[in-house]
């Protein structure tokens, strides 16, 4: 009996994965595309047309090993997105709790979200073409031993700071500025 790994093998195997999937998914962009701007009007046979040439371009070079050595479209495509529907669910889920949270709060932040999956997408393509180091590459130095101190050094500098800061309400009225801000971020409009 064979399962679900074998079907997946299978898929790899017969060039499902590299050629079909990538092939679906350029002609479905490339064909709603051409169906809503109606660039050579309605007629459907030449957006299907179109659509298929520019999917079949996107994914024969890849078969042919024709693209450059880190710059095939079908790889960056297989390796990012994964990662960008990952971004995608997470935005998703973020906007879903703060739904709960009330509409005010939702609709306020929701713009932030969505320059935050913007940079995302942005780094997922960017890793993946080797634009830009990974950032397990510019951490390497950072150890559990790390983080612990420089734990220990916020709470002591905290500790500090608020045994030798002046008394002069300054303070107080910055609390006072940020929770008034936040309260109204929950606050139905």
């Amino acid at each position: 009996m064979a399962g679900f790994d074998t079907l997946i093998y299978f898929f790899q195997t017969y060039g499902v994965l590299d050629f079909l999937l990538p092939f679906i998914l350029v002609f479905t962009i490339v064909f709603a595309v051409m169906q809503k701007t109606k660039i050579l009007g309605d007629n459907k046979k030449f957006n299907v047309i179109i659509a298929g040439v520019l999917g079949l371009l996107f994914v024969v070079p890849h078969l042919l090993g024709s693209y450059p050595l880190g710059y095939d479209p079908v790889q960056i495509m297989n390796e990012t997105l994964p990662s960008i529907s990952l971004v995608a669910v997470a935005a998703i889920m973020l906007l879903l709790l703060m739904g709960i949270f009330g509409t005010g709060f939702a609709a306020a932040a929701s713009p932030i979200i969505a320059l935050l999956a913007i940079a995302f997408v942005v780094y997922i393509f960017g890793s993946s073409l080797g634009l830009w180091i990974a950032p397990y590459d510019v951490f390497s130095w950072w150890s559990t031993e790390t983080t612990e101190l420089m734990i220990i050094i916020l709470v002591f500098g905290a500790i500090v700071y608020f045994i030798t800061k002046e008394d002069n309400n300054q303070g107080s009225k910055l609390i006072k500025d940020v929770w008034s801000g936040v309260k109204n971020l929950f606050e139905k409009r």
